[in-house]
C-alpha cells in the first residue's frame, strides 16, 4: 500500500524509522532505502518513500493468539498516523476516493 503525506509532515526516511521506533519496540534495519523489521503477528514491515509518498509491504504470520493480533494491528494504525499525519478513517476515506477514480 501506499500512503500520501499530510502537509507538514515530511516524507524523510529518518524521521519515519523514529515513528517505526516509537511504535514497534524492535531492531529496524536498513536495506538501502527500505526499513525492515517483525514484530508481533507481522512476519514482515517493509517501509520506503517513493515519490513523496509512503510505501509499506507486511506479511502477516498465522496461527497468532488474538492479544498479539490486536496490540500489532493497533501499533500499525499508531504508525501510520504518526508517519502520514492521516487517522485511520481518514486514510479509509481517501482510499474509497481512489477507487471511485
Amino acid at each position: 500500500m501506499d500512503y500520501p503525506f499530510k502537509r507538514g509532515f515530511k516524507p524523510d526516511l529518518e524521521r519515519i524509522e523514529k515513528v517505526l521506533a516509537e511504535e514497534f519496540p524492535v531492531e529496524t534495519k536498513r536495506d538501502g532505502e527500505k526499513l525492515l523489521l517483525s514484530y508481533g503477528a507481522l512476519n514482515s514491515i517493509e517501509v520506503w518513500i517513493e515519490n513523496k509518498r509512503l510505501f509499506v509491504t507486511t506479511k502477516s504470520a498465522s496461527g497468532i493468539a488474538d492479544d498479539v493480533v490486536l496490540d500489532t494491528n493497533k501499533r500499525y494504525r499508531d504508525f501510520l498516523e504518526g508517519a502520514t499525519g492521516y487517522t485511520a478513517k481518514q486514510r479509509l476515506q481517501m482510499a474509497k476516493k481512489e477507487v471511485l477514480k
